[in-house]
């Protein structure tokens, strides 16, 4: 375990989260203006709150609203509705050794159909991915490849009948053919944590797969979310078997994107809900998660998908105490596109592994992905105001630069 009490200046002097310049090098002035205007309105909470609801309905109706999305969030939060326009971004961020892991953000597939386009979008990802450098990881999302209900019905342990067994079964066979081609083509593939009631099915399936596939290197990793108050005892519990079956486990670690959710569902049912009571109550999970993992690196490769600066700093210290170089190869760092970017540019700019999060698709198919990054930065405390803040330095900066130059 390393000392939770580190001397902060010695970090800053060798990592400067307020260099504004290296943090913000990709964005034109325009992009700049963009994104200062939408951190605006995102700090309103009720407007982010009335805004979802309202969004969520028109989709359901089917009312034409992706043009709204597409000038606003859309623009901030996703790369573009084709793969091509990923590619775009990807090389970009790679000029400035900044790695991504790209992603057709479709959620929740009802249909066969769509289930399959999923599947085939991560198969188009993945064989880009062994084109370049840039794309070491890939990732599926477990409801974009089978239906939520089944997932549902599975984590509470009720049977199936035999067309539910027949779909559960062809969600397994597309999910078979993304680890089997990763593994093929010696690529990294995430698999997402979902919500809390539907999780235990994904923990179960990401288990196996890395039963499977991690032996003589890691290719799966799964997704832990440090909100929820069991999961510090779930990753004890993982190390263990893993320890005990003879694989290597991969861990994206994160705080959680489903807070609003988790906590009214919990509400509605009368049930305590599983998040922690509160963000310093969750940033305490996840840097218990950190003190388990970090000693058993070369065991567990660690993704931490976090913009906390405290613990992107406490991991950092922990690689200097120990002397690993700061490009070591199972500990990676990752931010979401259009956030943190203070952390992702000036992480990078020191020889860090990190990877930014890159979604694309439909507008009117990341909708729901692109309500939970609103929601995301109005629940947690102080990370919307620092964006801000960080945004209007920047332009300060480069006012000042103008007017000398």
């Amino acid at each position: 375990m390393f000392n939770n009490t580190f001397n902060l200046d010695y970090i800053f002097n060798r990592m400067n989260f307020e260099d504004t310049e290296e943090a913000y090098r990709l964005k034109t002035n325009n992009e700049l203006y963009r994104a200062l205007y939408l951190y605006r309105l995102i700090a309103n909470n009720t407007l982010v709150a009335i805004g979802s609801k309202l969004a969520l309905w028109a989709l359901q109706l089917g009312l034409p609203i992706s043009g709204l999305f597409k000038r606003t969030v859309f623009k901030q939060f996703c790369a573009g509705a084709a793969k091509e326009d990923s590619i775009k971004l990807v090389s970009r961020l790679a000029d400035l050794n900044v790695k991504s892991y790209m992603h057709f953000a479709a959620e929740g597939q009802k249909s066969e159909a769509g289930m399959d386009t999923s599947l085939e979008k991560t198969l188009e990802t993945l064989s880009f991915s062994k084109e370049t450098q840039a794309l070491p990881f890939t990732v599926f999302k477990a409801t974009s490849l089978g239906p939520f209900a089944l997932f549902e019905k599975k984590s509470n342990g009720v049977a199936f009948n035999k067309e539910e067994q027949a779909a559960w079964d062809r969600m397994l066979e597309r999910v078979q053919k993304c680890c089997s081609y990763a593994k093929k083509l010696n690529v990294r593939m995430l698999i997402d944590a979902e919500e809390s009631w539907i999780q235990a099915a994904i923990d179960e399936i990401a288990e196996d797969l890395m039963e499977t596939f991690n032996r003589k290197q890691t290719l799966i990793f799964t997704t832990v979310q440090m909100y929820r108050k069991d999961r510090l005892s779930y990753m004890t519990a993982l190390l263990q078997k893993a320890e005990a079956k003879g694989f290597t486990t991969g861990v994206k670690l994160v705080r959680g994107a489903y807070i609003e959710k988790e906590n009214k569902r919990a509400r509605e049912l009368g049930i305590p809900s599983p998040i922690c009571e509160s963000k310093a109550a969750t940033d305490i999970n996840f840097n218990a998660a950190l003190d388990l993992i970090l000693p058993k690196v070369d065991r567990c490769n660690l993704f931490i998908g976090s913009h906390s600066e405290s613990s992107i700093l406490k991991v950092t210290q922990w690689m200097k105490v120990h002397q690993l170089p700061n490009d070591h190869p199972t500990i990676w760092f990752s931010q979401l596109y259009g956030m943190a970017d203070h952390i992702s540019f000036n992480l990078a700019s020191l020889g860090y592994q990190v990877v930014k999060y890159v979604p694309y698709g439909p507008v009117k198919d990341v909708i729901p992905y692109l309500i939970r990054r609103a929601e995301e930065n109005t629940s947690v405390s102080g990370q919307t105001p620092r964006e801000l803040n960080l945004i209007k330095k920047e332009i300060d900066r480069r006012k000042v630069k103008a007017v000398a130059g």
